[in-house]
């Protein structure tokens, strides 16, 4: 009896948390695709793979894509080039809702819509360029800050799913990260880290142009505020971003100024982990891991622990 209530239970809040995830992410600007169709169709990566498991998980996606962010920003001609480059600061949801919609089609979409997508990227990429506030000039297609912006998004992911929704193992990183070479290529990032090695030396080759901004700061606030969740999920959000900043490298930490009172508290740790482990089990039905497990015929709870 007890067992047949929770699931009943259980499944009442998959429901829920379903339309309200599909009615959030609705957005008459954005074109979603259908990820179920066409049957059968191959994406960059197999259900498999790493990638297929990490993407899943809405709360820890949140938490490493702020994280990577945060990494990118150290870099001063990768942070001119966001910040004065996009809608971010006057529209940060739709930034959001664009930016996890093309990594949903880089991992969970048919290779032919992946490709479309990411050569569209790229032509826009290709538009933007300037000069740091210290006189540097940049290009946003320029190989090196390619690969810096590969590996921050590669490692923010990982390490928010190991951190906080279940741990992986150093050679289930290594298979992330050489899951990720063929979609890095395409965005023209060659040099991105094949392997847990190639990411920690790439981490340390690129340091020494780091530096401290108050632009790191204005995006946290920014991220603390905007509703990147559907309600009652967004009253948990300032409490993410300081998840966020806890998988931050401690030496990118000490350059941005990101001491310990910007990291979790310590009551707030397993409320985190508590959420990002229900993203393992709650199947969210319309979401492009569910849909592209049905093209590939596979059980829409495939990814999922039950």
């Amino acid at each position: 009896m007890l067992t047949s209530l929770r699931a009943s239970l259980h499944d009442i809040a998959e429901t829920r948390l379903d339309a309200a995830a599909r009615a959030y992410l609705s957005d008459p600007r954005i074109k979603t695709p259908d990820f179920s169709k066409p049957a059968g169709a191959a994406a960059l990566v197999g259900p498999d793979s790493v990638s297929w498991r990490i993407f899943k998980n809405p709360v820890t996606l949140f938490i490493g894509g702020v994280a990577a962010v945060f990494m990118e920003f150290a870099d001063p001609r990768v942070r001119t080039g966001v910040w004065e480059h996009s809608n971010f600061r006057a529209d940060p949801v739709l930034r959001l809702k664009r930016t996890g919609l093309a990594a949903m089609i880089t991992v969970y979409g048919p290779r032919e819509m992946a490709g479309r997508m990411i050569a569209n990227v790229t032509r826009m990429h290709g538009r933007v360029s300037g000069i740091t506030p210290a006189g540097e000039e940049y290009k946003a297609l320029d190989p090196a800050l390619l690969n810096w912006v590969q590996a921050t998004a590669a490692f923010g992911f990982v390490e928010a799913y190991s951190a906080y929704a279940a741990p992986l193992s150093n050679d289930d990183r290594d298979r992330y990260y050489s899951e990720g070479q063929r979609a890095a290529a395409l965005y023209g990032a060659v040099g991105a880290p094949s392997s847990l090695k190639e990411q920690q030396t790439l981490f340390e080759t690129a340091a020494s142009v780091f530096e401290p901004s108050d632009i790191v700061f204005e995006f946290r606030n920014i991220m603390r505020r905007a509703q990147a969740f559907p309600p009652p999920a967004h009253v948990l959000q300032r409490t993410l971003v300081r998840a966020a900043v806890d998988i931050v490298p401690p030496p990118i930490r000490d350059i941005l100024g990101l001491g310990a009172r910007y990291g979790l508290r310590a009551f707030e740790r397993p409320i985190v982990e508590r959420l990002a482990r229900r993203g393992e089990r709650y199947i969210l039905r319309s979401s492009p891991a569910a849909q592209a497990c049905r093209r590939l015929g596979l059980p829409e709870d495939y990814l999922y622990k039950r």
